[in-house]
């Protein structure tokens, strides 16, 4: 026994790995298509196109698999918004990036896959505690942004970020969830339209402050 792995064994782990990569992908379906309620075991199998005991098989249960739905939204997310808040230099950009964040949620659906992670984490004990630490990666990115747009302004190195990265992200989740359930993206996008010119007036302000020379006491 030399504990090589065999061409058959090899074939046998990427099959495994691609029902995997199948459930989870039904997983995420099934919440944005049917919601928490109406998301079974059978359902996602049969979206998968396999038996559903591959979701025990592979999750143990179909809490597990949603929650392992909800990593896989957030990963590749988190992936979208790292590179853009790495392109921002200014307030400005920062909100053009929050605005570009939330255009891409709704286009894409995923902040259903949260929304309804969080409806139905009420109902199931244990669950809730699970989907809110999956948060907590979100208030350090919030975190992190905050600090970058209070980067250029000394008079908020006070401010108190981890309020306010809270603040944030349950700020973008009500706009998300706002404009997921009425249908209507206009106000958000005037929203940002308005936050636009103030960042532009806040920007402003901080250049003519750094032009200004120090006032020296009278002699």
């Amino acid at each position: 026994m030399t504990g090589e792995v065999g061409p058959r064994d090899r074939r046998t782990q990427q099959r495994a790995l691609q029902t995997r990569a199948a459930l989870i992908t039904a997983a995420v379906e099934s919440l944005k298509d049917v919601g928490f309620a109406g998301t079974t075991a059978r359902g996602i199998a049969t979206r998968a196109k396999c038996h559903q005991s591959q979701v025990f098989y592979h999750f143990d249960s179909v809490h597990g698999l949603l929650l392992a739905a909800l990593d896989d939204v957030s990963e590749r997310r988190m992936t979208t918004y790292r590179a853009l808040l790495e392109e921002a230099t200014t307030s400005g950009d920062l909100l053009a990036s929050a605005h570009e964040v939330i255009r891409q949620d709704l286009d894409s659906g995923d902040v259903a896959v949260l929304v309804e992670m969080m409806a139905g984490a009420r109902s199931v004990p244990g669950l809730g505690a699970q989907v809110t630490a999956r948060l907590e990666p979100w208030h350090e990115f919030a975190a992190d942004a905050i600090r970058l747009a209070l980067r250029p302004h000394p008079w908020a190195a006070p401010a108190p970020i981890d309020d306010l990265a809270h603040a944030l992200v349950a700020g973008v989740l009500g706009l998300e969830l706002l404009a997921e359930t009425s249908g209507d993206r206009d106000r958000t996008t005037s929203l940002f339209e308005k936050f636009d010119g103030l960042a532009a007036l806040g920007e402003l302000l901080t250049r003519k402050d750094q032009s200004w020379p120090t006032p020296h006491p009278p002699p």
